[in-house]
């Protein structure tokens, strides 16, 4: 099977051998060709402007689309996000185990590398994302960012009972919160609640635990390409699946009331993201793989845009997972990396938390201090990597930050909560990205390759199979040199 299905898609030769000369043509399909077949980038990235095209067409000349047509609009986006929701869970459990097996078949200084370089990393974006949108947040955005009138603070009376007893604003028990996410107290209820960073915790253990070759392994194996199959249909379905997730949304989209009270939270967490995905994580990468951030950042398109319609970085897991196999990335790493960092590398989400609690402090004529704001550097950084990653998951810890460094809940968070699936998608984008870059940095300094794998079976490479198994394997190796791989 082709290691990059997409370009063997794009790429796709036709060979005719000539025995008179013994000379092979090869003759290549033109670039558009990928369009042609299902899945493909070309195919998601179309797909995606055409959903906002006409999503924003309509929401600019209809004065109001009727709820109903939206919800049935919605249908075929919200059946492709439940696909990949129901696989993600399966999926990072046994590439988790999987991975830690693989790194027990490594030398202990590789394994170790991997496990400090990777965690390192992703705190070190982290961090970067918070700092620099702290400073740009303080210094840039909150001066220019308006105080409400008096109507616009006020909440309603159910609102108001909401926020009340909404979680608690202690600095302690948000942390105490934050690290209890991370042990399951019943393995069972987990995976039944879909406790991401719990399953994920569970799957390491088990994976050092299990034996080598055993039969839970085998089993491990089996279920993962069981998952995979399902997988490899469901993105051939991307296109189609990210076209009806983006448009309906855009159908919701009210220009005039965006530009009127949300522009400056609009410009904070835009700029911040920018900032970060196209000169902080791309300096850490050319730092250390001397190559072209920019060239690889494009080539990685299928995996960040369909992050872009599923605002979902759990959900766009199976994607990453083959955008990475298709730039190369070892299998140890990307089975390791990619499953930890969907869960704890949210720089997107880092970057937005000081925007967004400047932007309620300010709108209620409150200008935050510098202990206030180490206190939310502090507190960013804890719940970033505790958010889970499915839409909007980040509200409920923007009120337990808001709430800890003095502020209440007024009208302008439901305002917030308005805009919250727009902007979400963007920070879904950049955790994804900072995912690939990380994989290809940890790439480099571990020094890992696809030759210190073990026999166990690699995922799924390409658009119709399972990954390949040990037989499989050794029917490549004794096949005719002039055959063919499909």
């Amino acid at each position: 099977m082709d290691a990059n299905p997409e370009k063997h898609a794009a790429d796709m030769t036709q060979v005719s051998s000539q025995s008179d000369v013994g000379v092979i043509q090869v003759e290549k399909k033109p670039w558009w060709h990928s369009i042609t077949v299902m899945g493909s980038t070309l195919q998601i990235v179309v797909a995606a402007i055409l959903g906002i095209a006409i999503g924003v067409a309509v929401s600019t000349t209809v004065d109001e689309v009727p709820e109903a047509c939206i919800t049935v609009l919605e249908i075929p986006g919200q059946l492709w996000l439940r696909g990949l929701k129901a696989s993600v869970l399966p999926l990072i459990a046994t590439a988790m185990i999987i991975a830690v097996q693989r790194l027990k078949e490594e030398t202990s200084s590789a394994g170790l590398k991997l496990g400090i370089y990777t965690v390192g990393y992703y705190v070190l974006t982290t961090i970067l994302a918070i700092a620099h949108s702290t400073v740009m947040t303080a210094l840039v955005w909150a001066p220019r960012m308006p105080t409400a009138s008096p109507e616009t603070l006020a909440l309603d009376a159910e609102d108001e009972k909401e926020y009340k007893s909404g979680p608690s604003n202690k600095v302690e028990d948000v942390i105490v919160q934050i690290f209890e996410s991370f042990i399951p107290a019943n393995v069972v209820y987990a995976l039944a609640e879909n406790e991401l960073l719990a399953v994920l915790t569970t799957a390491v253990v088990v994976g050092f635990l299990v034996q080598p070759g055993g039969s839970i392994l085998r089993a491990v194996v089996e279920v993962e390409q069981i998952i995979m199959k399902i997988i490899t249909f469901l993105i051939k379905m991307a296109p189609i699946g990210v076209f009806f997730l983006i448009m309906p949304n855009l159908l919701k989209l009210d220009i005039a009331v965006i530009a009127e009270s949300l522009a400056w939270l609009l410009a904070g967490s835009l700029t911040g993201m920018a900032v970060h995905v196209f000169f902080v994580t791309p300096l850490i990468y050319v730092s250390f793989t001397r190559k072209n951030p920019y060239s690889y950042l494009l080539k990685c398109s299928p995996a960040w845009v369909t992050g872009w319609g599923t605002a979902s970085s759990a959900a766009t897991m199976p994607v990453t997972l083959r955008v990475a196999e298709a730039q190369g990335v070892p299998e140890t790493i990307r089975r390791f990396a990619i499953p930890l960092g969907t869960l704890v590398n949210m720089d997107g989400t880092a970057i937005y938390f000081p925007v967004v609690v400047t932007f309620l402090a300010e709108t209620q004529g409150k200008t935050l201090n510098a202990g206030q704001y180490v206190l939310i550097v502090l507190l960013s950084t804890l719940s970033s990597i505790a958010t889970t990653p499915i839409p909007s998951s980040s509200l409920v810890l923007t009120v337990m930050i808001a709430n800890s460094v003095g502020l209440e809940m007024t009208g302008m968070y439901g305002v917030v909560v308005a805009i919250d699936w727009f902007l979400d998608r963007f920070r879904t984008a950049i955790n994804i990205i900072g995912d690939l870059y990380a994989c290809k940095v940890i790439e480099k300094l571990t020094g890992i390759t696809d030759d210190d794998d073990s026999d166990i079976p690699p995922m799924d490479s390409g658009a119709g199979n399972v990954g390949p198994t040990m037989d499989h394997r050794v029917q490549q190796e004794q096949a005719p040199r002039g055959s063919a791989s499909v």
